[in-house]
């Protein structure tokens, strides 16, 4: 399991103040969330990815841009395995950026991947193969994987179309909603998803179990 925050707003904005407070989330999560993070951002009008295998809170974001979108996940690895910068997110293609945080068991679905997250990014990729992601479309998939599925733990994701910077979010858990509750923060000139409200920040809602939703 992991965690995931992203952020979309009009103006540039300094991602350090977003990185160190997730970093704090990060490290004290009840799960160890310490096999690596990643991130995708929108640099003036460049997309620009970052991968690492340490720590999220043993990094150093002096250096880091100012952005107007942001995507970060940092990595609980399944039964500490297959640790290596391969299987970092955000994963990435020129259209889309997806993270991933949940458990399934026993999924029967045809896709690529040298994870289960690859694997679903692939597949919702794949179904949109001619034709751009909607809402629709983005329910399709999800509703497919469940019908798939032989239990479902946890599947929390986010798929952003790096052209529009819509983001499209699946929140749904059966098990442990203290830890797999999103939670969003709408601000004037945009939004901050995150698996934990910012310390001491008001204006925090939750996002319903059950929720499929694009943030726009």
């Amino acid at each position: 399991m992991c965690r995931l925050l992203t952020i979309k707003s009009e103006r540039e904005f300094n991602m350090k103040p977003h990185l160190d407070t997730f970093a704090h989330i990060c490290k004290e999560s009840k799960e160890y969330q310490g096999h690596g993070w990643g991130a995708v951002y929108l640099a003036g009008n460049q997309w620009k990815i970052i991968k690492n295998l340490d720590p999220i809170w043993t990094s150093d974001f002096d250096s880091f841009e100012t952005a107007r979108f942001l995507m970060v996940h940092a990595r609980s690895a399944f039964r500490d395995q297959d640790i290596c910068i391969e299987n970092n997110m955000p994963f990435m293609d020129q259209r889309y950026s997806f993270a991933f945080n949940g458990e399934l068991h026993g999924v029967r679905i045809k896709s690529e991947g040298r994870i289960g997250a690859e694997k679903l990014f692939n597949f919702i990729r794949r179904l949109n193969i001619n034709r751009e992601v909607n809402i629709a479309a983005f329910t399709k998939a999800v509703e497919t994987v469940q019908r798939r599925t032989a239990y479902i733990r946890a599947m929390n994701m986010m798929m952003a179309d790096v052209l529009t910077q819509k983001v499209y979010l699946c929140s749904l858990f059966h098990q442990d909603p203290e830890y797999f509750t999103l939670f969003v923060k709408r601000r004037s000139n945009g939004f901050i998803i995150c698996s934990g409200k910012y310390p001491g920040e008001s204006g925090w809602k939750t996002i319903p179990n059950n929720t499929i939703e694009v943030f726009q």
